[in-house]
């Protein structure tokens, strides 16, 4: 009980931490219209709430189910999925078909093939007996780098115009986003955390390791692969919305961890999520207001998250 309560006196600062945040984001440097500032910039707040709850949820998620906490959703393949998706669409209708395409229905598309394709491979992997979870990473990383391999190469085969065009799409952007999309997006992530907190107590249990759960009465097969359709479902709104981040949810569960300072999913996965928007919200806002846009916020969470990477690789190698 006093772990819970010291971690509910952190969780309860950070929170008013990232609403102090997102009000200096909202109403602070406002060089027109206020009105017309709050429209634009709460849709980008909008777009960082959501991308932080899937973001972070989601490899809190895949962390307990792995027993790993160096890998991500990633490992699986996702972000190149989704640039693969998007070049095909590309190369066979053209890049200025690409840009005129209904968005809704790109979205959906897109989002309906990464769900397909996780939910066919999950299925794929825990099917039968022999089956693993190391075999799934492996499978992870081999589709990862074949469909890396294959986009580039029908990259490489691009009118220059529908290259640039393709190239917008290769990094998360969350200034802009569209407001339909936002909200299918919030929609689709809020339904899918709903029925994260039913489980939130098996979670628990799983994170004891796969003979303690199954021990306890858990039908493990079953929940880990509805909770990796929740998984799937989480990440693929987010990329579909924003765009791949790839380092960006190892780098907030790792950190929530250590915040919550408890294995329990109630306090690590809203811990993920807060610690996901607040990091967001300062980045924006130091590389609007310090930098003036000098570069995008996806390339220095891409840097920053890389050199964590090797540290947590470094670290563990070094036990």
């Amino acid at each position: 009980m006093r772990i819970d309560a010291k971690t509910g006196v952190r969780v309860g600062v950070l929170a008013v931490a990232v609403l102090a945040l997102a009000a200096v984001y909202l109403f602070t440097n406002v060089p027109g219209s206020l009105a017309y500032a709050l429209r634009i910039r709460g849709l980008a707040l909008g777009a960082m709430a959501v991308v932080a709850v899937a973001v972070g949820a989601s490899t809190v998620i895949f962390h307990t189910i792995t027993g790993n906490r160096v890998l991500t959703p990633s490992i699986m393949g996702f972000d190149s999925f989704y640039m693969l998706v998007s070049t095909v669409v590309v190369f066979v209708s053209g890049g200025v078909a690409f840009l005129r395409a209904d968005a809704t229905v790109m979205w959906g598309i897109q989002v309906a093939v990464m769900v397909a394709f996780a939910t066919l491979l999950f299925t794929w992997l825990f099917g039968g007996k022999r089956r693993s979870l190391h075999l799934m990473l492996l499978v992870g990383i081999v589709l990862g780098t074949f469909f890396r391999a294959l986009t580039e190469w029908l990259q490489r085969m691009l009118d220059p115009l529908d290259f640039q065009i393709l190239s917008d799409t290769a990094f998360a952007s969350m200034t802009r986003p569209d407001p339909t999309l936002l909200a299918l997006s919030a929609a689709v992530v809020v339904l899918a955390c709903a029925a994260t907190v039913a489980l939130l107590r098996t979670l628990d249990v799983l994170a004891l390791g796969r003979e303690t759960a199954v021990g306890l009465g858990v039908n493990h097969r079953r929940v880990v692969l509805i909770l990796f359709v929740l998984i799937s479902v989480m990440v693929a709104a987010s990329t579909a919305l924003v765009g791949p981040i790839l380092f960006f949810g190892l780098i907030v569960a790792n950190l929530a961890y250590s915040l919550a300072g408890t294995f329990r999913h109630r306090w690590t996965v809203p811990t993920a999520a807060l610690l996901g928007l607040g990091s967001l919200l300062a980045g924006q806002i130091i590389l609007e207001r310090v930098f003036g846009f000098g570069s995008s916020l996806s390339v220095i969470i891409e840097f920053a998250g890389g050199l964590f990477f090797l540290y947590l690789v470094l670290r563990k190698g070094a036990r």
